[in-house]
């Protein structure tokens, strides 16, 4: 016996004007079911609609397109239809997130204008290239930045948040720190004398870490700005 495929088809405009003149709804209507006569599909089962959403709109947010993914988490639905990627993901990485939603939930999606269908082999082929695409492109990014803080911090660019402390207990930081005390053990004797930090509590291995980054930073500046240890 063969069971027919149940399909959920989502439409959305962002703007006011398009939702109360029909326009783009009506051309992802008219895309969808021409689709669906062609793949010889029913009549999706239903037709969830986002009117005046934007498409950075997280789809937990979108009222339309909730429904659809539940509907087809619980099964009730396996296969969901829209008419352009944008409909359903302005960013590569939400899709990607969807299409992972997809598979583990073991429902497909058909994105008509990118030529994505995951029931397919040649469709989901176009999914996993998009998707690697995107991650390259994630960790080309990546690269850049860690290259431009690398040349930036050699460069003597104080890096990072700034951590806040009171003079006094910076200095004695770099003074415990100078006599040759380990971070550990800085922490350690700031918390024998009952110094706290800024928000009151004993001192953590990371705080002095970081307090002990923070003034070697300065100095490197310093450094290169002609000046002297700036604690």
């Amino acid at each position: 016996m063969v069971v027919a495929v149940r399909v959920v088809s989502y439409r959305r405009v962002s703007t006011d004007e398009q939702a109360q003149s029909g326009l783009g709804l009506a051309a992802q209507t008219d895309a969808i079911a021409a689709a669906g006569m062609r793949r010889r599909w029913p009549t999706p089962v239903s037709d969830f609609v986002d009117e005046c959403v934007s498409g950075k709109t997280p789809p937990e947010k979108r009222p339309g397109l909730a429904a659809a993914l539940e509907m087809l988490d619980s099964g009730d639905a396996d296969v969901l239809v829209v008419a352009k990627l944008d409909r359903l993901a302005r960013s590569m990485a939400r899709f990607t997130s969807l299409l992972e939603r997809a598979d583990k939930a073991d429902w497909s999606i058909v994105i008509l204008d990118v030529d994505v269908d995951t029931t397919t082999s040649s469709g989901r082929l176009m999914a996993n290239v998009m998707g690697s695409v995107a991650e390259w492109e994630r960790m080309v990014i990546s690269e850049r930045t860690k290259a431009a803080l690398a040349v930036k911090k050699a460069s003597g660019v104080r890096l990072g948040r700034p951590v806040t402390m009171n003079p006094e207990t910076r200095q004695l930081v770099w003074g415990l720190r100078a006599a040759g005390l380990s971070i550990t053990a800085t922490a350690n004797e700031l918390n024998r004398r009952g110094i706290v930090n800024g928000e009151g509590r004993p001192f953590t291995r990371s705080l002095v870490q970081k307090i002990d980054r923070s003034i070697k930073l300065n100095t490197v500046a310093a450094s290169a700005a002609g000046g002297g240890e700036v604690l």
